[in-house]
């Protein structure tokens, strides 16, 4: 019995493994680019509806500080931030590019000093 030489290699394996790959990953791709997954959740009769609160603080570029769109000192805010679950809630602070980076510092000094865990710095992009 005669052996033949190995001078070729068999690329048809591969070219299905690499297709394959190529499918799962355009697949996948999909999910990751939507960062959603659209479901239809059951509802249930007995709801437990979680209260979370959103707050708005602004700072405008002449230092004004605004709770909710209403204009308060810093120690107004402080007094309604002491009312809130700090756990639960979310604050939202707006900054003006122009307004002084000391205000920034004590808006998110009272609002860490309190234990806020939910504090999101809005910008644009």
């Amino acid at each position: 019995m005669r052996r033949e030489r190995f001078d070729k290699m068999n690329v048809v394996p591969f070219i299905d493994i690499v297709l394959v790959l190529l499918v799962i990953i355009l697949a996948t791709s999909t999910f990751v680019k939507n960062k959603t997954i659209v479901v239809d959740l059951p509802s249930a009769s007995a709801k437990k509806s979680e209260e979370k609160k959103s707050i708005h603080i602004a700072i405008d570029k002449e230092g004004k500080y605004f709770y909710d769109k209403e204009e308060l000192e810093l120690d107004a805010i402080k007094e309604r931030l002491v009312k809130l679950d700090p756990k639960k809630d979310l604050v939202s602070l707006h900054m003006d590019k122009a307004s002084a980076f000391k205000h920034f510092v004590s808006v998110i000094d009272i609002l860490k000093t309190k234990g806020f865990e939910n504090i999101s710095i809005i910008t644009k992009q």
